[in-house]
C-alpha cells in the first residue's frame, strides 16, 4: 500500500476531497519526521512508537576484498508496533 492508496481510501471513507486528505497525511508524516530529526519520540497510541536510536561505530569488512573498514556512528529511525497493531496483524 502506498501513500496514494491511503489517501484514496481515507477520501472514500470520509467523503473528503483527495487533495485535502493528501495535505493532512503529508502534514502528519512531516510532523513525525520533524520530531525524529529533533531526537524526540513519537508515540501513536494503539499503533506504535517511532524513535531515533544511535548505532555505535564499529569495524566492518568489505566482502569482496576482505579489507576492514571503519563504520562511523550513525542515528537511525526505528519503529516498534503497539499491542493493538500486533494483535490485529497476528490474526
Amino acid at each position: 500500500m502506498t501513500k496514494k492508496d491511503i489517501v484514496i481510501k481515507v477520501a472514500e471513507d470520509t467523503e473528503l476531497k483527495q487533495i485535502d486528505v493528501k495535505r493532512v497525511v503529508q502534514g502528519a508524516l512531516d510532523s513525525i519526521v520533524e520530531a525524529l530529526t529533533k531526537g524526540e519520540t513519537v508515540e501513536l497510541r494503539n499503533f506504535g512508537i517511532f524513535k531515533v536510536k544511535s548505532r555505535k561505530s564499529r569495524v566492518g569488512r568489505n566482502p569482496k576484498t576482505g579489507v576492514t573498514v571503519p563504520i562511523p556512528e550513525k542515528r537511525i529511525a526505528s519503529f516498534k508496533a503497539g499491542m493493538v497493531m500486533k494483535k490485529r496483524v497476528m490474526k
